[in-house]
């Protein structure tokens, strides 16, 4: 299993008038999540992406268990449960504030996508070869 974390200050913007984290913003935490994931893995987005690779978003499972509020710091752990297979990746997110209570939970499924075809294909084998230590 691989597990990555990331922290984000909720800052004004993010939420509504009562001070609470928009629910549409949970799929920013899980992206953000991700991308600094794939980095600690040594990649970047832009990497994939110049290897000919895109990451396309096929579906999103979120629950809302307690709110994010103005200020709070929350951590964003992200974590693959099973080695992908194919052109499928499914990253689970966990949001939990400061005070280490769990707030929300997401699985966001992606393909790995051709650039130039637009047709699915294998995850790219150095990303592959990285993650294989984990599982």
């Amino acid at each position: 299993m691989f597990t990555s974390e990331t922290q984000i200050r909720i800052h004004y913007a993010l939420t509504d008038q009562m001070g609470v984290v928009y629910h549409g913003h949970y799929a920013q935490f899980y992206e953000i999540g991700r991308t600094e994931a794939i980095r600690t893995l040594g990649y970047t987005y832009k990497d994939i992406e110049a290897m000919g690779i895109l990451l396309v978003v096929t579906d999103i499972h979120t629950r809302f268990l307690r709110p994010a509020k103005y200020d709070d710091l929350i951590t964003v752990k992200t974590t693959l449960r099973e080695i992908p297979l194919y052109h499928k990746i499914v990253f689970h997110s966990e949001i939990y504030n400061q005070e280490n209570e769990l707030l929300n939970t997401g699985d966001v499924t992606l393909y790995f996508m051709e650039a130039k075809t637009m047709k699915r294909c294998e995850m790219p084998e150095v990303l592959k070869e990285k993650l294989s230590k984990y599982f």
